[in-house]
């Protein structure tokens, strides 16, 4: 089967590439999720349009993952939440929620695909939430959950 992948796949490739898979592999997990489309002749000049806008927010090298982390590192990230009075969340923060802090800090644009919540954040208080910005690069903030 022959698609083109709108997201990065680890191990397969990034967006606008196109890829021969099984057909198992593209029917019941990559077309569902959204990580592909069909290949056709008229999708091909989609194509383009997933490269430009790929290349409008990805890292562009090293250098500019590190600057990115020190922009991230200097932010002070606060999340409301709703939380019972003894601090307990009702639900939990997601990676989406974290971004969504992130951009009305003023940070930088990440994908949440990026974030990585290694315990589940379901207190209040201070969490450390990693976020991977390159492969040699990975940005450690501080997300402050308060009670909303």
């Amino acid at each position: 089967m022959k698609l083109i992948l709108t997201a990065p796949v680890e191990h397969l490739g990034v967006p606008g590439e196109v890829v021969e898979v099984r057909d198992g592999y593209g029917r019941n997990f990559l077309l569902p999720r959204g990580y592909a489309i069909t290949w056709t002749r008229g999708a091909e000049k989609q194509i383009e349009g997933i490269k430009r806008a790929r290349a409008a927010r990805e890292i562009r090298g090293i250098d500019h993952a590190k600057e990115v982390r020190e922009q991230l590192e200097a932010l002070e990230v606060v999340l409301p939440a709703r939380a019972a009075d003894n601090g307990k969340l009702f639900g939990g923060v997601t990676p989406s929620d974290v971004v969504a802090a992130i951009r009305a800090a003023n940070g930088p644009a990440i994908d949440r695909r990026s974030v990585s919540i290694d315990k589940p954040i379901r207190m209040v208080g201070t969490h450390t939430v990693a976020i991977k910005l390159h492969d040699a690069v990975t940005a450690h903030i501080k997300v402050v959950v308060t009670a909303a």
